[in-house]
């Protein structure tokens, strides 16, 4: 094992580190992953769940280029709901509870029954590097293993120091050590890297609580699914979530513990997330609300842990039980662990290429957490992106990349590289120009003939998909050349309070009328015919919808992308002087030397290079 020399090696087996293997693997590369417990495969460290506002759209992307996540979240759900269901398309987001011991399990046997993937339990100390390029890895036993690329996805395991009150020790997550030397070698070689920080609520046991004094948060009464595949199915049975709120007394309680807090008597330094902030930061930072919303969420189909969402905290344990027993339906809570933050090294991402390769160091990779993200999905894409760019160089091939238009992980990428991030950096619908090009349902239209071409996404998913587009198409059409008489269509418009018709008319312009649905519209005889003739299952029908009803924004946003192509089509040369500039502005000609952008377009989007900047650029380029 140790004598051959692999094309990828992947340091870490997290969503990042499981995505990138397998990513890799699948397209033939010889792949090997190294974790410090391969016990802990695709560990949910903090909330059994997956998917969530832009982040379901992120694992729709990930299955419709041929990952694995979205296949796991469905074997492994335990509840299925789709967010924002009251908003536009372009806001919808699905997301699955999970069964924390089953997604892992099940990421485990995929990946154990993926060809060219071996496994090794150890930790890694260093990377091999000789003339800027990197050979290989070492380990903590001195163990040296040859590979042409390496992926590392280490999480939160570099020089990760775990805080609870005024206690704090080394460790990447509770109850495992820290990965040491890594971060050191790569300051030595000239990496920028900086801390982090992020933390987990308390486990409790679901015996002790009084659901009756709670809100019940069932799942949806139709239940969908992540992958696009048919190899999973829409759950039959799922498992209720439940609410609560805290309290002022709550609130109290939690601050009699602020002077032992690290995160208030300055023990941690670091910046956390500020869309998912501890519940102490929630109380100190909003101190004008009585009241946040805590969710209780199992952690699985049998297990009576339960993961209290909301309740983030490294106050001491016992400052975090007396305040929770004040909730609502917690009155006799037993705990299981006490929650806990957790400081960590990364590396501000501004040194990577959009391929995730970094600038310093030919064949070197970094995915998920290392590049200052936070989130299971954010990581997973990451890594399914670093994987396959691996496997591309190692097969001298050009490199796969998402722009902005294409992809919720292209905006990812663009912007990490792009601008940077001091905090962890979330992924939103609002972070995207293009999100009505970019929703969840379309995922697989915009994704899986780029992941065919490469050779990770299967012949049977491309063929999948096309059926389902031409169907969707081909209803389309029905629509605009089918016409419908006022006689038939007007007890219906009456129904819906909608202006009546006065003469026969297409019925795409009456389906696309705000408040007609296809329920609605299946009531006349022609179109129900059309279904039922040609067995059009429900996706097919949703996007029909969608494409009918939204057919004028999503033009006008197809024409938006389009121009901003062109500016993304103006390549800037590799290595470009910027100091020659003269007529540039000092800041935007070091934003430039640094960030060193691939493209006209991306050196826009450069916090501190302004539109004058730019014309500067255009001008020269020009030239």
């Amino acid at each position: 094992m140790f004598n051959e020399i692999y094309d990828v090696i992947v340091v870490g087996a997290g969503h990042a580190g499981s995505e990138a293997a397998a990513a890799a693997a699948n397209m033939g590369s010889k792949t090997l992953l190294i974790t410090m417990n391969l016990q802990n495969i695709a560990q949910m460290s903090c909330n059994p769940a997956m998917g969530g506002i832009a982040k379901g759209q992120i694992v729709r992307e990930i299955d419709a280029l041929g990952g694995y996540s979205g296949i796991v979240s469905d074997t492994s759900a335990i509840q299925f709901k789709m967010l924002n269901k009251s908003k536009g398309p372009a806001m919808w987001s699905p997301r699955v509870q999970s069964d924390r011991m089953r997604f892992a399990e099940d990421w485990r046997l995929l990946l154990e029954n993926t060809p060219n993937l071996d496994f090794y339990q150890e930790m890694v100390s260093g990377l091999l590097i000789e003339n800027q390029k990197v050979v290989g890895v070492k380990t903590s036993l001195g163990i040296e293993v040859r590979a042409k690329t390496v992926v590392l996805t280490n999480g939160t395991f570099l020089n990760g120091l775990i805080h609870i009150g005024d206690k704090n020790f080394g460790g990447g997550r509770a109850g495992e050590r820290a990965a040491t030397g890594i971060t050191e070698q790569l300051v030595d070689i000239g990496f920028d890297s900086g801390r982090m920080k992020t933390g987990t609520p308390p486990r409790v046991d679901g015996r002790s609580l009084d659901y009756a004094k709670m809100v019940e948060q069932p799942g949806d009464e139709n239940p969908q699914k992540f992958s696009y595949l048919d190899v999973t199915k829409p759950l039959k049975e799922q498992r209720s979530c439940y609410m609560t709120y805290t309290s002022p007394e709550v609130h109290d309680l939690l601050r009699e513990g602020f002077e032992r807090s690290p995160m208030f008597n300055g023990r941690i330094k670091s910046l956390g997330p500020r869309y998912c902030p501890s519940i102490e930061d929630k109380i100190n930072r909003f101190a004008d609300k009585d009241r946040h919303q805590l969710f209780v969420e199992p952690e699985g189909w049998n297990t009576v842990e339960v993961y209290v969402n909301g309740f983030s905290t490294s106050l001491p344990e016992d400052v975090q039980f007396k305040a929770l027993r004040s909730v609502s339906g917690f009155e006799n809570v037993k705990f299981f662990r006490p929650g806990y933050a957790i400081e960590y090294d990364y590396f501000p991402p501004t040194q990577l290429q959009h391929t995730l390769e970094t600038k310093l160091i030919d064949g070197l990779y970094f995915a998920g957490q290392i590049n200052g993200t936070t989130g299971y999905e954010e990581a997973a894409s990451q890594g399914l992106i670093a994987g396959i760019n691996a496997s591309l160089k190692v097969q001298e091939k050009e490199p796969f990349t998402l722009s902005r238009s294409e992809a919720y992980i292209g905006v990812l990428i663009d912007d990490l590289i792009t601008k940077g991030t001091e905090e962890p950096y979330r992924m939103f619908t609002s972070r995207a120009e293009y999100r009505t090009l970019l929703r969840q349902d379309n995922a697989d239209f915009r994704l899986t003939p780029k992941g065919y071409k490469i050779g990770l996404a299967s012949e049977k998913r491309l063929k999948r998909m096309e059926e389902k587009q031409q169907a969707s198409n081909d209803f389309v059409e029905f629509f605009r050349d089918t016409s419908v008489k006022p006689e038939e269509i007007n007890p219906i418009l009456e129904e819906n309070a909608s202006s009546l018709m006065k003469q026969s008319d297409k019925m795409f312009k009456i389906f696309a009328r705000p408040n007609i649905t296809i329920d609605d519209m299946r009531k006349v005889e022609s179109v129900n015919n059309y279904i039922v003739d040609h067995q059009l299952d429900d996706e097919v029908i949703e996007q029909t919808e969608i494409q009918v009803k939204y057919s004028g924004y999503i033009e006008k946003e197809k024409n938006n992308a389009d121009k901003l192509s062109r500016l993304e089509n103006i390549k800037i040369p590799k290595d470009f002087d910027y100091s020659k500039l003269k007529s540039m502005s000092m800041e935007a000609r070091e934003k430039l030397s640094k960030i060193q952008p691939v493209t006209i377009s991306q050196a826009s989007r450069i916090s501190g290079v302004s539109p004058s900047d730019v014309s500067v650029l255009l001008v020269y380029m020009g030239r």
